[in-house]
């Protein structure tokens, strides 16, 4: 026993003097010195491999709903990015066709929290508390948009109609925004947790793909002013896409969360709904309207509206 113990403590000091650990900060030195295809394959493969073990996790623990979800919340706050791409090739965009797609973005964010979240939520609200439905719901949308509320006083930031072209040499300004949506992209990933907790998928995809389009507009807004600041243009598409990257994390919550603890699945989907509805009348509709033209944005709500409820019709 004694021989088997003094080989392996021998062996071990021969590891520790013959093998160097690689710091940080040379892993990330040899990682530049490589050629570029295959830096590029081994950061890929590392994405894949972390992937990997996120999903996979998940769906030992939580099974196969809330990949789903959590996926679909990924896909949705990486719309930001998709809606900063502009930035490449413009500094600034008619006042008339921003508004129209954020109008349209209200619209789509209005037919998915009545269809996609209160419907249904009233719905199991009234299986677990019969004829009650509405009220529970009700108190979470209450509860949602209080919260949004308290986030809105508590944490320092600036709103939509703040950020305008004479506000552009202000990076303070920018930067407060740009703080804003990222606050108020953690209640939207959320509400597609939420919804995809709920076991029905297509209220689930319906919601995804609804924050998603509301979500395009919003990257833009945030690419856009960095870009006329002298930021470097693909710099400013990847601060619009992490801001959406919240959303995931909402979404991981609120899918958990609900499929751990059932019973609170109607006060959640009314929170996420309260909150979403709080952001519309907050944030994106008086911008619509902050530059005295908001005909167009009125009719693209509408047509956001009606693209979002025949989806959801044709889904269901």
């Amino acid at each position: 026993m004694t021989l088997v113990s003094d080989t392996l403590m021998a062996l071990q000091r021969y590891i520790e003097t013959q093998v160097t650990r690689v710091t940080a900060s040379e892993f990330y030195q040899n990682l530049l010195a490589m050629p570029f295809l295959k830096r590029w394959a081994i950061l890929f493969g590392l994405f894949l491999l972390s992937q990997l073990l996120v999903f996979g996790g998940l769906y030992l623990v939580f099974g196969k709903i809330v990949v789903i979800g959590f996926f679909a919340s990924i896909l949705a706050g990486l719309a930001t990015g998709v809606g900063a791409l502009p930035a490449l090739f413009f500094k600034n965009i008619s006042n008339n066709l921003f508004n129209g797609m954020l109008g349209a973005a209200a619209g789509v964010m209005l037919a998915a929290t009545a269809f996609s979240l209160l419907v249904p939520g009233i719905t199991y609200a009234n299986l677990l508390w019969p004829g009650n439905g509405i009220y529970i719901v009700s108190l979470g949308m209450l509860v949602g948009a209080f919260f949004l509320h308290y986030a809105d006083r508590q944490l320092p930031h600036v709103h939509f109609d703040s950020v305008s072209d004479k506000h552009l040499n202000s990076l303070n300004k920018i930067w407060l925004f740009i703080i804003a949506i990222t606050i108020h992209n953690f209640p939207e990933g959320m509400s597609v947790g939420v919804s995809f907790g709920s076991g029905e998928m297509k209220n689930g995809v319906v919601l995804a793909i609804a924050i998603a389009l509301q979500n395009i507009p919003e990257g833009l807004a945030v690419a856009l002013p960095l870009v006329g600041l002298g930021y470097n243009k693909w710099r400013a598409v990847g601060i619009a896409t992490l801001t959406g990257l919240v959303e995931p994390v909402g979404g991981l919550l609120g899918i958990t969360m609900v499929t751990v603890f059932q019973p609170i699945l109607p006060i959640a989907m009314g929170f996420a709904a309260g909150a979403m509805l709080f952001v519309i009348s907050e944030e994106i509709i008086p911008e619509t309207h902050a530059n005295g033209r908001s005909r167009y944005a009125t009719f693209a709500l509408m047509v956001g509206f009606i693209i979002m409820m025949v989806l959801d019709n044709m889904l269901g």
